[in-house]
This record gives C-alpha cells, structure tokens and sequence, in this order.
C-alpha cells in the first residue's frame, strides 16, 4: 500500500533472502571473509553459526554469487531432515548429475569419481548445507567422511555447515569429535548495533528506490532496534509495519509511536 506513495520502486522491507539487500555490518562483512578464506585456501570444513533470521541465507548467496563459476562448480542444500542415501543424491542432483546409483556405497563411489573429474578438469567444488543444525548424527558422520575424498594434494571437497546456535551443541557431541576436530573456520555472526540498524534501514530504503521520504526519527530507530534486538529480519517486519502505519497518518515521517505499533501487532500474532 505505501510502496507508491513513498516513490519506492519496490518494497524495502522483504524477508526473502535477496542478496542485492545485504547489507554487510562489520559481523556480516567479517563472516563473508572467513567463508571466502576458507573455501580460496581449501580449509575442507567450515562453519558458520547465527541466530533465527540474522542474515545467514542473504549471506550464503552473497558468497555464492561471488565464486567465479568458471572455476567452481556449487550445491546447496537447503532442507538437511534427510537420511544419508537422500543427502548423497541431494549433492550429486545439485552438482548436475542425472543417473544417480541407487545404494549408498555406489552413491558414494559416484561421488568420488564426479568430484575426481571435475578436479582434474580444475575445478573446486563448494557444499554448503543451510540450517545445519537439524541434520541428524549418521548423516552429518557421511559428510565427515565425504570431506575424506582428497588426492595427494588436495580436498576434494569444500564444505559449509550454516545454522542457528543449536549447531554448536550438535557439533559439541562426543560421537561427532572427528568432525569437530576437521572444522578449521568457524565464525559466529552477531546481531546489529544500533548504529548498524540505523545504516541498514537506510541502506535498504535506497536500494528499494527511496528519495528522502520516509524518515525514521531518532527515537523510532532507538525503538526497532531495542524491539528487534538487532536481528535484520524483525527490523525488516517492524519497518514494514511501521511505514504502513506511517502511511495511513499521511506522514512523511516514521515516528516512535508507530513503531509501538508496530510492535504491538507482532506482539499480538505470537500470542
């Protein structure tokens, strides 16, 4: 409703992962260059651990958009509740195989021999694995051993475990310290500063068209960062509801009272 009225060219506040959006904090920009560092020097494992709706998805297709495809080939696994058979085919239909072997341990012999061509044909290959938390113990024990393909030189795979917090528990149990032991990046992403919520609200209404209207007071900022306790997607949810609110005023400003609003109604739909 406010998106012709404000002059965006669409609107600002979405929760879909769009990369163009991302605004890259100091956290976020931190967490790029470690996933960067890890699959440019072939680290096998990496992880990358942050809270519900803080960027890591955004981020995730940042960096994948960012690896040359001529030189690397990528799979991203976006629904890790499955068993080991399914994970293997899931990476293998991801890297572009169609005639998958049925078994397990053909599975696996034909993911040794796919990762063995491209290597030899120069490329590298990235497996990032998104909400990594919920993957099961025998699942996460195939991946550890996948990271096990190598040459003489090198890995044959580089992999990216992305999750909530509850990741680090998963990875701290005693039946998974071989993994543990392979994990050479690892980086938690933080929520935003104050002065980061005030930059990526701006940052966002000027990727989305905007020209100066609205504007956010100081104290409607103070309020959706205390609100949103810096976590990018209840910023999103709280400016969009505040700019409706602002837009039903008529008001060319985003004031402290609509972001209680705003908050209100997000209060009342987890009720």
């Amino acid at each position: 409703m406010y998106q012709e009225y404000y002059g965006f060219r669409e609107m600002p506040f979405n929760i879909t992962p769009d990369p163009r959006f991302l605004y890259l904090s100091p956290t976020h920009l931190e967490a790029l260059q470690h996933l960067k560092y890890g699959v440019a020097e072939r680290k096998g494992f990496i992880v990358l651990v942050g809270e519900v709706g803080c960027g890591k998805t955004t981020l995730c297709r940042r960096f994948l958009n960012e690896l040359n495809p001529d030189h690397y080939d990528t799979a991203l696994i976006l629904n890790p509740r499955v068993t080991e058979t399914q994970m293997l085919k899931a990476i293998l239909t991801e890297l572009g195989e169609t005639k998958l072997a049925r078994s397990q341990v053909d599975l696996v012999a034909q993911m040794n021999r796919v990762l063995l061509d491209r290597i030899g044909r120069g490329r590298d290959i990235v497996l990032i694995i998104d909400e990594a938390q919920n993957l099961k113990t025998d699942v996460l024990e195939q991946i550890r051993l996948l990271s096990n393909l190598e040459t003489d030189k090198q890995k044959l795979l580089q992999i990216v475990l992305m999750g909530q917090p509850e990741l680090k528990e998963v990875l701290a149990r005693e039946e998974l310290r071989q993994l543990r032991q392979r994990i050479l990046v690892h980086y938690e992403l933080h929520p935003l500063s104050a002065n980061d919520v005030r930059h990526y609200i701006q940052h966002r209404i000027t990727l989305a068209g905007g020209t100066g209207r609205p504007n956010f007071t100081s104290w409607a900022l103070r309020a959706i960062h205390r609100g949103s306790q810096g976590i990018p997607r209840i910023v999103n949810n709280l400016c969009d509801r505040a700019l409706l609110a602002a837009f039903i005023r008529d008001s060319d400003e985003v004031n402290y009272w609509d972001v209680r609003r705003a908050l209100r109604d997000m209060t009342n739909l987890t009720r």
